[in-house]
């Protein structure tokens, strides 16, 4: 790891990214691609060390109470946070601010943080957002090798649920040739509605590949799945979305599984959830008399 000493930490859109770059060797990473301009090793993480001192000042600056996130490029419960724990000093700092906040990871880590994410959603509102892209452990383990397991991180969307924590599932990527499957679908579904979560961002059954994280991709595609590679290069060329042969029937039983079990399943609807700020009605009667 290496650190750096940041001008700013939220984006237009209320985003902040703690970490840069990422130890759980996901082979599908699209955070690798060179469009985002990360000047070193993508392993060698680079940590924002004025992190808390910009996030307070911009909380004690906003107009209005907003929802914060984080995630979107870096999984923020990277091992190193164990380490330097920056998101717990962040979410301390959303509450004690009445902000709300969302976070995208893969990893069971953020159970070490239920304290404060449950009184975050006593207070305004608090989303977690949990990948999950196969049912199948030994393949989640070739897929996605350092971070918990598909079996692991359904376990945190039961805890979240009984603890009260709204859930949001990303089924993505799917993977062409490999977990493209209407068992894996379903299973990850089944999974969706045992855990009661909110809804499941589908962009489509496919990946998108390009300059950075291809050439990356491929790679594992010879160590892991040998001749894989050469399928992909003769179906798909140098395209960017890299859709499965078999998507349009696996998005028809994505859609009709989600309708029939009460899962939001409209990207727009889901994003706008997230988004949008609520503090509660017990919070906002307090603050009336402050």
């Amino acid at each position: 790891m290496h650190f750096v000493t940041a001008k700013g930490i939220l984006s237009s859109k209320n985003g902040m990214n703690l970490y840069r770059g990422c130890s759980h060797g996901c082979i599908y990473c699209d955070s690798r691609s060179r469009c985002y301009h990360m000047e070193h090793a993508f392993e060698d993480i680079e940590v924002k060390e004025n992190a808390d001192v910009l996030l307070e000042h911009a909380l004690g600056h906003k107009r209005r109470k907003c929802m914060i996130g984080t995630g979107s490029m870096t999984d923020p419960y990277i091992p190193l946070e164990t380490e330097l724990g920056n998101v717990r000093k962040a979410l301390h700092l959303i509450y004690e601010y009445g902000f709300g906040f969302t976070v995208i990871t893969k990893s069971a880590l953020i159970l070490r943080d239920l304290d404060l994410l449950q009184k975050i959603n006593e207070k305004a509102k608090c989303v977690v957002q949990m990948t999950l892209t196969t049912c199948d452990e030994e393949l989640c383990r070739q897929i996605e090798p350092n971070v918990s397991t598909t079996r692991e991180r359904f376990e945190v969307l039961m805890k979240l649920r009984d603890a009260g924590i709204p859930t949001v599932v990303w089924l993505s990527p799917i993977l062409p040739f490999i977990n493209d499957t209407e068992d894996n679908i379903s299973g990850i579904l089944d999974m969706c509605m045992e855990a009661r979560v909110y809804g499941v961002l589908c962009f489509g059954m496919g990946l998108t590949l390009r300059e950075g994280n291809r050439e990356y991709f491929y790679r594992q595609l010879d160590r892991l799945f040998p001749g894989l590679k050469e399928r992909y290069v003769r179906t798909y060329g140098n395209q960017y979305v890299v859709e499965s042969p078999d998507s349009s029937r696996l998005m028809r039983i994505f859609h009709q599984k989600c309708s029939g079990n009460g899962i939001v399943h409209n990207n727009e609807q889901i994003f706008q959830y997230l988004q949008t700020f609520e503090e509660k009605e017990a919070n906002r009667q307090l603050s009336l008399w402050d």
